[in-house]
C-alpha cells in the first residue's frame, strides 16, 4: 500500500522508518491501522493469525496522531512504540473490550484484573494494542498428541503463509503469520518450549526469547513459570529490539524480574544494533544432533553457507562441540521437563483463574469439564485433552518433582553452560529451533533469523543461543548476520 504522493510503502516496513514518515507527515498511525484492517480483512480468512481485532484501533490511532501533533510543535519525541500497532497473543491480559482466552471457549467472556505487566508497557510507549493473535490453543498442552500446530478452537488452523501445507509452529503462531504476512507492525509471543523460536522460524521472521525473567510474565495465562518468558516476533530484528526495549524490566507481580533486571544495560538495548559487529565474536556449533536432525539438502547446504559467512564476518566459530547429557534434553518426557510442566501448569492456571473478576471456569479441573460438555464446541471428538486430565493428577512439588527441577538445573549448569564457559563462547549457533529444549530447561535467551526457503517455499531460520543476561551479545550477532544475508522476502500470498 502507497499513501498520497510520497508513496510511503507499508509493506516491509520497521519501526525506525514508520517514525521517519511520521516526522515528515508522510504517514500517520491511523493510516497504519486502517492498512492493517485491510489486510487483516484480506487475508485472515485465509491465514488465520488473528482471533479478535480491537474495536478501539481506530480511535487509539487518532488519539495517537493528535498527541504526536502536540508534541511536535514542542519538538517532544514521544518514543519509539508511540503510534505503532502491536498484536499481541491471545493469552495477554488486555483491560479492554478485547477478550484473554488462550485460543479456548473455556475463557470466552471472562475478564481480567488488569492489563498484563507488558502490555501496561506498552500502552505507556504509545503503542496501540491492535488485537490478539491466533495460538495453538492452551499452548499445545491439552494433547501433546494429534492436536496440530497453530490449531485452536475460535479460530481454527492458522496457516503457513509461505507453504499453506507446511506447519506454522507453535504456540505464538498467529503472531508469526501475521507479521510476516504484513498483518501487523510487530507482535509479542511468549515461549516455554520453542514457542517463540520454533514459530518465527517456521514463518521466515526474527524471534527473540529473552532470558527468564527479563520480562514480565504478570497478568498472562501460564503455562509454566519456571520457564515461561515474553519475547517479541517481528519481520527484522530491529524491530525485535524496539520492542524489547520496551517490555523488560521489574515489575512487583512478578517476582522473578527484580533478580534479572541486573542484566539490563544501561541505555538500553538499540546500542547494540551495529551491522559490522561480528569481528571477534566466538560462536560454537554443535552438530549432534542440531546440525545431524536436518533432513533437507537446501536447509542443510544454507546452513554451512552462512556457518562460511559468519567466518568471513570475523566471527571464530569453534566447531563439532559437545554438550553432555544431550539426548536425555531433548526428551521431555525422560528428562523430566514434562512432569515439572504439569505441575507448574495446574498450580499457576488454577491461580489465575481464580484471580479473574468474571470467567466460565475457575480451575483446570474446570476447564476439562466445560470441554467434556462442549466437545462439538471445542472440536474435542477429533482433538483429546490427555495431557490436562494428566495434570489435573498431579499435586504439586513433592520430593520426586524437586529432584527432577533439580536435575534439570545440574543438566543446564553441567552441560551448556559449561560448554559455553570452558570454550569463551558469546553463543552457540544452531538450525531451525531444534536446540530450544537446551534454552528452555535453562532459562536462556535465543534469537532466530529468516536463514532461506526449501524448495516448496517453506521457511527456516538460523538461531542464535547464549548465556542468561546475553541478550547484548545476540543481538550483536543477530543483527550483522542478518544485514549481511538479507534472507527474508515476503510470502507471495501478500
Amino acid at each position: 500500500m502507497e499513501l498520497g504522493s510520497n508513496a510511503f510503502k507499508i509493506e516491509e516496513a520497521t519501526i525506525k522508518e514508520i517514525h521517519q514518515a511520521f516526522a515528515t507527515n508522510k504517514l500517520t498511525s491511523r493510516n497504519l491501522v486502517d492498512f492493517y484492517l485491510h489486510q487483516i480483512e484480506t487475508l485472515n480468512p485465509l491465514l488465520r493469525g488473528i482471533i479478535e481485532v480491537n474495536p478501539d484501533a481506530q480511535e487509539l490511532a487518532d488519539e495517537a496522531d493528535r498527541k504526536r501533533a502536540n508534541s511536535n510543535k514542542d519538538g517532544i519525541f514521544l518514543g519509539d512504540l508511540h503510534g505503532i500497532p502491536v498484536l499481541v497473543k491471545d493469552t495477554f491480559g488486555t483491560k479492554d473490550k478485547l477478550n484473554t482466552t488462550a485460543g479456548s471457549y473455556a475463557l470466552l467472556g471472562s475478564e481480567v484484573p488488569r492489563d498484563a505487566g507488558v502490555v501496561e508497557k506498552l500502552r505507556k510507549a504509545g503503542a496501540i494494542v491492535l488485537g490478539k493473535a491466533s495460538m495453538s490453543e492452551w499452548y499445545k498442552f491439552r494433547s501433546l498428541s494429534g492436536v496440530p500446530n497453530g490449531w485452536c478452537a475460535r479460530s481454527g488452523q492458522g496457516v503457513n503463509p509461505y507453504c499453506p501445507s507446511g506447519s506454522p509452529c507453535g504456540s505464538s503462531s498467529g503472531c508469526a503469520i501475521s507479521v510476516a504476512a504484513n498483518m501487523a507492525a510487530v507482535s509479542l509471543g511468549t515461549e516455554t518450549h520453542c514457542s517463540i523460536i520454533c514459530p518465527a522460524d517456521h514463518n521466515s521472521v526474527v524471534g527473540l526469547k529473552p532470558t527468564i525473567g527479563l520480562t514480565s510474565r504478570a497478568g498472562i495465562i501460564p503455562m509454566t513459570p519456571l520457564w515461561d518468558t515474553v519475547g517479541p516476533i517481528c519481520r527484522n530484528v530491529s524491530d525485535a529490539v524496539y520492542m524489547l526495549d520496551v517490555i523488560v524490566g521489574s515489575d512487583p507481580r512478578d517476582e522473578v524480574t527484580m533478580e534479572a533486571a541486573k542484566y539490563i544495560p544501561e541505555g538500553g538495548y538499540k546500542q547494540f544494533l551495529k551491522d559490522d559487529n561480528l569481528e571477534g565474536k566466538r560462536i560454537g556449533i554443535v552438530r549432534h544432533p542440531f546440525v545431524e536432525m536436518i533432513h533437507e539438502a537446501i536447509e542443510k547446504s544454507s546452513f554451512e553457507h552462512h556457518l562460511d559467512l559468519l567466518r568471513q564476518q570475523g566471527a571464530t566459530l569453534v566447531d563439532n562441540l559437545s554438550i553432555p547429557h544431550i539426548e536425555e534434553i531433548m526428551d521431555s518426557s525422560h528428562s523430566g521437563e514434562l512432569l515439572v510442566m504439569m505441575v507448574e501448569f495446574k498450580s499457576s492456571i488454577n491461580a489465575y483463574l481464580k484471580e479473574l473478576i468474571t470467567s466460565p471456569v475457575r480451575s483446570l479441573a474446570d476447564i476439562i469439564s466445560f470441554n467434556e460438555r462442549n466437545s462439538e464446541l471445542e472440536k474435542l471428538a477429533e482433538y483429546d485433552q490427555h495431557t490436562f486430565i494428566e495434570a489435573e493428577k498431579t499435586n504439586g512439588y513433592g520430593e520426586h518433582e524437586k529432584e527432577v527441577v533439580e536435575k534439570l538445573k545440574n543438566l543446564s549448569q553441567n552441560g551448556f553452560e559449561k560448554m559455553m564457559k570452558d570454550h569463551e563462547l558469546d553463543a552457540m549457533v544452531a538450525p531451525g529451533s531444534r536446540a530450544s529444549p537446551v534454552f528452555a530447561i535453562g532459562g536462556y535467551p535465543a534469537v532466530t533469523v529468516p536463514a532461506g526457503y526449501e524448495s516448496d517455499g517453506m521457511p527456516f531460520g538460523i538461531c542464535f543461543g547464549g548465556l542468561k543476561g546475553t541478550e547484548p551479545k545476540l543481538i550483536e550477532i543477530a543483527y550483522a548476520f542478518e544485514q549481511s544475508s538479507k534472507v527474508r522476502r515476503p510470502p507471495s500470498v501478500v
